[in-house]
């Protein structure tokens, strides 16, 4: 991913800090990417030594979050920005909370296949086809931050309604299975839990492309529109 280029500023102090807490969001959001993309790897192969590995490694995810955290609320004691840099910092913020979320989906995926382990099995081949689906909008999306892209973040936001598409047809899918082995309830119920586990990180995906627009336009366009998001950039051209 291509690097961020922020604000130069007077201070080559303040320039490092800010660098430095962008590459940390970037390692953060690294691992969580790796994360999910190995708890739907999970999915498929039924590994239950990678399951546990990926609820392990929660804990770094959480560790990253609560580190950028404490360095962004620093940079605001220290530094007081205003303007764009102000923008940044809560951007940042912002960023770090949904990728903790996600890393806590990608945990829950994985407990999921431990708990299903030996029993009978609902279809997961949708599940897995929409967890790769949200792997490759964090993917994009993280991309998307690196570079400060609002084109690029606008078409990732878009790709939420086809998660959203692919979660229903699932749900309506292990109904039915649910429906012919009623003996298999408790682990399409949980399944069921996943799948709204990953519809949930399609929505933290879209919220990560919200802050990129947030910082570079100025304009908060959380629970707006795809329509009328546009507007409200085209207004500014």
């Amino acid at each position: 991913m291509e690097k961020l280029n922020v604000n130069k500023h007077i201070s080559g102090q303040f320039n490092a800090e800010l660098d430095g807490v962008l590459n940390q969001v970037l390692v953060m959001g690294g691992l969580v990417e790796q994360q999910l993309g190995d708890a739907i790897t999970t999915v498929h192969d039924q590994d239950l030594e990678r399951a546990r590995q990926i609820i392990a490694n929660d804990a770094k995810v959480n560790a990253l979050e609560m580190q950028i955290d404490e360095e962004c609320t620093r940079i605001i004691a220290k530094r007081q920005p205003t303007a764009s840099d102000l923008r940044l910092v809560l951007a940042i913020i912002k960023t770090i909370n949904d990728l903790e979320r996600i890393g806590d989906s990608a945990r829950k995926i994985a407990r999921m296949v431990q708990d299903n382990a030996n029993k009978t099995q609902p279809p997961l081949v949708s599940m897995e086809n929409m967890g790769r689906r949200t792997v490759k909008m964090l993917h994009e999306s993280l991309d998307a931050f690196a570079r400060m892209d609002v084109n690029a973040a606008i078409e990732v936001h878009k790709e939420d309604d086809k998660v959203d598409r692919e979660y229903e047809s699932i749900i309506r899918e292990l109904m039915t299975f649910m429906m012919e082995d009623p003996r298999s309830i408790p682990q399409v119920l949980n399944v069921m839990g996943c799948a709204r586990t990953l519809e949930r990180v399609g929505d933290r995906v879209q919220h990560i492309c919200e802050y990129i627009i947030y910082f570079v336009k100025g304009k908060d366009v959380r629970h707006t529109s795809e329509e009328d998001i546009y507007k409200m950039l085209d207004s500014d051209k």
